[in-house]
């Protein structure tokens, strides 16, 4: 039979990597919610950007990819 320090030191080292595991997760979530974020702010700015540019009554707002046209 094991003493009880030598369980109490096995429990807290169960609950330590526990916590360490839900920190890993929650600095996962917090970095994809940040990818995300930056990726939505960029794809705003970009219609933000032809929007300004189509109610000042310009035809070139976005640049045409001459490829397509060839075809």
């Amino acid at each position: 039979m094991k003493p009880a320090r030598q369980i109490e030191i096995e429990r807290q080292e169960k609950e330590d990597d526990a916590r360490f595991t839900t920190s890993l997760a929650g600095l996962a979530v917090a970095l994809l919610l940040g990818i995300a974020s930056l990726y939505l702010l960029d794809a705003l700015a970009a219609e933000s950007n032809l929007e300004d540019c189509l109610l000042q009554g310009r035809m070139d707002c976005e640049p045409i990819d001459a490829s397509t046209l060839a075809e």
